[in-house]
């Protein structure tokens, strides 16, 4: 049986990751390759908790700028995180994948609302779980609902997953001589600003010290490598490691 380094672990991913290349709406296709990535590494025996974005759906800065109040900008991407959650766990059915999701936004027609026993209950058994809704908070991102579930369920690890291989001290599409980081502290992370998580989400994880791993979650095979103990992406830790 093949020795899996992450047993629980925390998947992070933006709404962006639903969409075509237009980078709006859902597109099915794009679910289902998500979803065959994820039964991939849950054949694996690894138990599998997700929380996704809305920026394919909403992204409440814009509303911001044009005058909505903050929370309501907030809770219109709470509500969307939900559709792209059920999107999801539809794709995951269709490939025999057990799926439940959880929302913090009570929404009992469509997910269970989120409770913290009956989430780990589902992992226990084998179901991928997706955490929709954010916290339930406005003025928190996702990536801090990921921190905060990823410590609430005992993951072994958050994988922040994105279009790029790690974490670099300078964007490479716009900088040819950006330096890529194989590992950083979070305190490290924090001090030089790089795009990990957003600072309360990395502070959750620093002040807990839960291991966020960011990786590119295009490339062939990444997530299985990095559940297997694969060197890939970046890891960012609370203390550098030999």
């Amino acid at each position: 049986m093949t020795t899996v380094k992450y047993k629980r672990i925390l998947l992070k991913l933006s709404g962006e990751a639903l969409s075509s290349g237009a980078g709006a709406g859902i597109d099915p296709l794009q679910a289902e390759l998500i979803a065959s990535e994820i039964k991939a590494i849950h054949a694996l025996g690894v138990e599998i908790a997700v929380v996704i974005g809305a920026g394919n759906i909403w992204r409440g800065q814009q509303g911001i700028e044009r005058g909505m109040e903050r929370a309501t900008a907030d809770y219109m991407g709470m509500v969307a995180t939900v559709m792209n959650a059920v999107a999801l766990q539809d794709a995951l059915e269709r490939i025999g994948v057990q799926t439940r999701v959880q929302t913090a936004i009570e929404m009992q027609k469509v997910a269970e609302p989120y409770i913290r026993r009956r989430a780990m209950r589902h992992l226990e058994k084998g179901r991928v779980v997706i955490f929709g809704g954010g916290t339930g908070n406005p003025f928190f991102t996702t990536d801090t609902a990921g921190a905060l579930r990823s410590m609430e369920i005992g993951a072994d690890v958050v994988i922040k997953a994105t279009k790029v291989d790690g974490v670099y001290d300078s964007d490479p599409k716009k900088n040819p001589d950006a330096v890529k980081f194989d590992e950083l502290t979070h305190i490290d992370a924090l001090n030089r600003r790089l795009n990990v998580m957003d600072s309360t989400a990395l502070s959750l994880c620093m002040d807990n010290n839960m291991p966020i791993l960011v990786l590119n979650m295009w490339a062939p095979e990444a997530l299985q490598q990095a559940v297997l103990g694969v060197k890939i992406g970046t890891l960012v830790s609370s203390a550098d490691t030999d």
